[in-house]
């Protein structure tokens, strides 16, 4: 019988084990090799691997330092933006942290302590109540396991299979695809590139350099010719300049965009949503990490005085949290409508010249 099992070992679900890890007996479920580096891991993350000024903020208030071997060339200051619609370009002054999502993800689990059950490699598979509270199914070297649990928390971002057995579909944020690929690239741009292009999506895509490597991607609308639309960028963008021929592989993932503040989501009864699965995500930029360690930190620190109405204080925590969504979608517009960028791009405004 445990406390609490946690579904997904990302930042969300890695930095809530670590943090009640000491005072609830937990376990950890994630259907990718977590403590291993492991080439034939078919799960991978798809993520640009770039640490935001915020998610930095949060690494430091968890009392966290970002080790070297977790970084990889070149380190970014710039953000080089491409509005083809408007056929404009900038170069705007910022700060990521360029990083191995997948080793990021690991030195975050190197933290969780012993006494918590990690099952990697495993899928989790539902769950049904029970008068204790739930007994979850699991699928472990090929065998189904049962677990019972007071407390389930959804830390399994997008598509969110607890959230979406609990919610049934209400208040779901608007889903996207992402489309990531690798190709080998000899003389790495010094800067990341976010292209901003009505034909393609209403939300945006990216350049980003990574050791010898250039990654593309774009945030399409499902079952809208999403690989057409790719493949259109990918055109467009060879000729401005970029070489896209020696592909190394393919990464998708479905993404979250809460567009209202009501799509954040944070559970019910004893069970509770973390990270992306509660639509924790910028609605302007796609950034999630920052957003996974805040509501993981809150929901601990709702634990901290017992299981009986942590719901409740986790609701009143993530307030900030929502207002935040709130200011991300009020700027939006004037990075995403085509008139307002247009006029945004042309004033010159915090642009390096």
């Amino acid at each position: 019988m445990y406390d609490i099992v946690i579904v997904g070992a990302g930042p969300a679900g890695s930095n809530l084990a670590r943090l009640i890890g000491g005072r609830y007996k937990v376990l950890l479920i994630d259907k990718r090799d977590m403590e291993n580096e492991n080439p034939q891991n078919h799960f991978h993350k798809c993520c640009g691997g770039l640490l935001s000024p915020d998610a930095q903020k949060m690494i430091a208030k968890l009392g966290l330092g970002i080790p070297k071997d977790l970084l990889v060339n070149p380190q970014l200051f710039a953000v080089r933006t491409i509005d083809l619609t408007n056929q404009l370009e900038r170069l705007y002054q910022r700060f990521y942290y360029n990083m191995d999502r997948e080793k990021f993800d690991r030195w975050l689990v190197s933290f969780i302590p012993d006494n918590v059950d990690k099952k990697f490699n495993a899928i989790f598979k539902g769950f049904t109540e029970i008068p204790e509270g739930y007994e979850i199914r699991y699928k472990d070297k090929g065998q189904e396991i049962t677990a019972k649990t007071r407390v389930i928390v959804g830390a399994d971002g997008a598509i969110s299979k607890i959230r979406r057995t609990i919610s049934k579909d209400i208040n779901m944020p608007e889903t996207y695809i992402a489309i990531q690929e690798w190709y080998e690239c000899s003389n790495p741009i010094p800067y990341y590139t976010a292209i901003f292009d009505e034909e393609i999506s209403d939300f945006y895509s990216w350049v980003i350099p990574k050791d010898n490597y250039i990654l593309l991607g774009a945030a399409l609308r499902p079952r809208e010719n999403t690989r057409e639309k790719y493949e259109i960028l990918k055109t467009k963008l060879t000729e401005l300049g970029f070489d896209f021929k020696d592909k190394i592989k393919t990464e998708g993932a479905f993404i979250y965009r809460p567009k209202k503040v009501s799509q954040f989501y944070v559970g019910r009864d004893k069970i509770a949503l973390i990270g992306e699965a509660a639509g924790a995500i910028s609605p302007s930029s796609a950034e999630g990490i920052s957003y996974a360690l805040k509501s993981s930190a809150y929901l601990a620190e709702s634990l901290e005085e017992g299981i009986e109405g942590f719901l409740g204080r986790y609701e009143h925590k993530v307030k900030k949290i929502k207002l935040n969504i709130l200011l991300k979608n009020l700027k939006s517009p004037a990075m995403f409508h085509p008139f307002l960028r247009q006029l945004a791009m042309k004033s010159g405004l915090q642009s390096i010249k």
